[in-house]
């Protein structure tokens, strides 16, 4: 499995619901067509480097904007001879922001799936939802996947901390839905929560029967997260699973090849390539880096 924040994967279209105006050609980042689908393509080539051979069966997305955006990745871009399919949310967040999850229908027969409203709290922004879904594997199991895209810490992290608990509140609900009917149901969680792993939020989400399946993930070339900050490496984004999972997992990592990276040249070291660094645009991949979790099923 892999989860990854694509940075603003929009399209060029403006949505009049949404406040989408700052990516649009005529936007303050002048985002083009020739611009989006190279971010397309780059995002597709990320993918399927994370795999020596074949590709991954599962991909968590975060920051993807509609429909259009992930037809265009799963079925039109590097990932289009993939045999990939997909499902998604349909958010009330105010950017237009959502979560999609890719996936592989032979290696995953989808069963189910739906966003999960979380309800804002006081002086929260409406939010993405959560996205779940479940699907039969090879082996017969159901394997039941959420996506997560918790709020920002903009306001500051004390200021926004309430508003990453209401949305692993509203996710502890759904898991405990899934473990009233199948007491040792095999669950994984997947996304950016803007937090790190010693969190009220995330440690309130391993309270309810999970574990924290990338608490050590690391990566090539000096990588010690999937996010980088004032030279500070961190890792916002999580792979969880129940403990059905716990003991199957072979490997986990975060995916940090050379092409992935830059030079930082204010802290030394590496950073992720990005696609803008502030408003200057430059022909990157993401300020994130793939998560990688691969299991024996």
């Amino acid at each position: 499995m892999v989860e990854l924040n694509c940075e603003n994967l929009f399209d060029t279209r403006h949505d009049s619901l949404k406040q989408d105006t700052e990516y649009l050609p005529e936007g303050l980042r002048h985002w083009t067509r020739k611009r989006y689908w190279r971010k397309l393509n780059n995002i597709a080539q990320e993918i399927l480097s994370t795999c020596d051979s074949g590709i991954p069966d599962l991909v968590a997305l975060c920051e993807v904007e509609n429909d259009t955006v992930l037809h265009d990745l799963v079925h039109r871009s590097l990932l289009r001879n993939a045999g990939y399919d997909y499902v998604m949310t349909a958010s009330p967040d105010l950017r237009g922001i959502d979560v999609a999850l890719v996936f592989n229908p032979f290696s995953f027969r989808l069963l189910d799936s739906y966003g999960v409203r979380v309800t804002p709290v006081k002086n929260m922004r409406p939010t993405r939802d959560i996205l779940y879904a479940s699907g039969l594997l090879t082996s017969g199991d159901t394997l039941h996947v959420f996506v997560v895209h918790a709020p920002s810490r903009y306001g500051g992290e004390r200021y926004s901390r309430p508003f990453r608990k209401a949305v692993a509140d509203r996710l502890c609900e759904s898991v405990d839905s899934v473990f009233a009917t199948t007491s040792d149901a095999h669950i994984v969680i997947a996304g950016d929560f803007n937090d790190e792993v010693d969190s009220p939020a995330l440690k309130t989400i391993c309270q309810h029967r999970l574990r924290h399946l990338t608490k050590e993930a690391r990566g090539q070339n000096g990588v010690k997260g999937t996010y980088r900050y004032q030279g500070r490496w961190g890792s916002i984004d999580h792979i969880l699973g129940s403990r059905s999972l716990y003991n199957k997992v072979d490997t986990a990592f975060v995916h940090a090849p050379k092409f992935l990276l830059e030079p930082d040249k204010l802290y030394g070291g590496n950073r992720p390539r990005r696609t803008f660094l502030g408003m200057t645009y430059q022909p990157g991949y993401s300020d994130h880096l793939p998560l990688v979790v691969r299991f024996r099923l």
